[in-house]
């Protein structure tokens, strides 16, 4: 057994530096670039604009006229819930372990590069959904890959390693996090979690989009502002800090100190690799995922839609990444922590004292919470995508196994499912940034339309 792991690990190890190597994170940051040239820097020229169909109508009292469809907003909120989970918190601090300061300038330029590609992902999104026979719209890159490439074969293998990583980087992690945080801070056994969480998490993904979408409408904008409000105070605390702290972001980001010995450039390295790596994996942008949800909104204007995967990369990877950042970086945890997963506990305990370490468990529980409905639901219309005339049988017994896999991640030690499910994530990302690249002039056609007609 111990061999077969082992064989598994080296296979693993093999295909994750491939779909995650620097060709991968290149063409990534590529793909969001021709998008932002092509389109005029879309994200920062029409920055009121986006703002104003986005934020601007959150609080809108217009109702949802389409019977059995979802808001824009209830969209965005579950596309959310699925993208930030504990890489928000854990994975920050990660990055600037492994790769400094400076690697979160380029997990700021992945997310300005990012908001373009999910932008194109949901209008492509849109544009090839389709209706069910209850009125409900659905989507996602395994239709606009196979009706607009018209590569059948291609939309199964995204379909495929969408649902492998609902079960892994959108279950399994995400609750064996939320199990070991609540055993560290409340002394809970994580059986006991496992079970809590698999009987709430069951009544939802149970309900279908509609029951997904409500409580990520509630939970999502709850649970970013809690974590955001008490990371600002974090660093207003620190305030004397904070310009020291974004000089060693940008100053780190071009480190080439380390230029001797055959290590020219290292650090700077460094800071591209992970702090690239760090906004893509946040923000999912380019991944494919959540174009699916925003498939399934009311809206009917695909550039429309596209504005609010511009509005959800600006959430997940500008806002809520960046407060962690500027958490550890003035509150000064950074030169003595060495795990990098304790680095946000010890600086939000720098102002909160024993209460940090709370105040990081509810965040995490949060986070991992509404990714794993979120998820459920990426994986959900995959299999029904594969399904066919099956589709009902299917589905349930999807989310049965989703039940099922709770109760063992919250007890299991799961290292290997975390390597693994990063490795399906890139692999989910290739089909989709093949179908992006080729069906960019479609995307590039749509916003010129929408905007002279605006």
């Amino acid at each position: 057994m111990v061999e077969f792991i082992n064989i598994v690990e080296k296979i693993n190890d093999f295909v994750n530096f491939i779909v995650w190597g620097p060709l991968m994170l290149a063409l990534i940051m590529l793909v969001g670039l021709l998008f932002s040239v092509r389109l005029r820097f879309f994200q920062i020229s029409q920055c009121k604009l986006w703002l104003r169909h986005t934020f601007g109508n959150i609080f809108s009292s217009k109702s949802n006229d389409k019977i059995g469809s979802i808001t824009p907003f209830q969209a965005v909120s579950t596309a959310l819930a699925s993208a930030v989970g504990t890489g928000n918190i854990v994975g920050v601090a990660t990055a600037i372990t492994l790769g400094g300061a400076g690697a979160v300038f380029w997990m700021w330029l992945a997310a300005i590069f990012g908001m373009m590609t999910s932008f194109a992902e949901n209008v492509l999104g849109v544009k090839y959904r389709k209706v069910n026979a209850n009125g409900q719209n659905y989507g996602g890159p395994m239709y606009y890959i196979e009706n607009g490439l018209g590569v059948r074969w291609l939309a199964k293998f995204f379909a495929f390693a969408c649902i492998l990583a609902s079960f892994g980087i959108g279950n399994m992690a995400q609750v064996n996090s939320i199990a070991a945080s609540v055993k560290s801070s409340f002394r809970i056994s994580p059986a006991i979690t496992g079970v809590v969480l698999a009987v709430i998490i069951s009544f939802i993904i149970f309900g279908g989009i509609r029951t997904i979408s409500r409580v990520s409408e509630r939970i999502v904008p709850f649970m970013a502002l809690f974590y955001i409000l008490g990371g600002l105070i974090v660093i207003i605390t620190h305030i004397q800090n904070l310009p020291g702290a974004i000089f060693s972001i940008f100053s780190g980001a071009f480190d080439f100190r380390s230029a001797t010995g055959g290590f020219t450039g290292f650090a700077a390295a460094s800071a591209i690799k992970h702090g690239i790596a760090r906004g893509v994996f946040s923000n999912e942008a380019g991944l494919g995922s959540s174009p699916i949800v925003h498939a399934a909104s009311s809206e009917s204007e695909p550039v429309v839609q596209g504005m609010w995967g511009i509005f959800q990369v600006f959430i997940d990877t500008i806002l809520i990444c960046s407060v962690t950042a500027l958490c550890i970086l003035t509150s000064g945890v950074l030169p003595t922590a060495q795990d990098s997963a304790l680095l946000s506990v010890q600086a939000f305990s720098t102002t909160f004292g024993g209460a940090g370490e709370i105040f990081v468990t509810i965040s995490i529980t949060l986070f991992a919470f509404a990714t794993v409905i979120g998820w459920s639901y990426y994986g959900e219309q995959c299999i029904g995508y594969l399904s066919g005339e099956h589709f009902s049988r299917n589905v349930l017994i999807y989310k049965a196994l989703q039940v099922i896999f709770i109760l063992f991640a919250a007890v299991m030690k799961i290292n290997l499912v975390w390597s693994i499910s990063d490795t399906f994530n890139g692999l989910m990302s290739l089909p989709n940034l093949i179908a992006l690249l080729f069906l960019s002039g479609q995307v590039f056609k749509e916003c010129r339309c929408y905007l002279r007609d605006d």
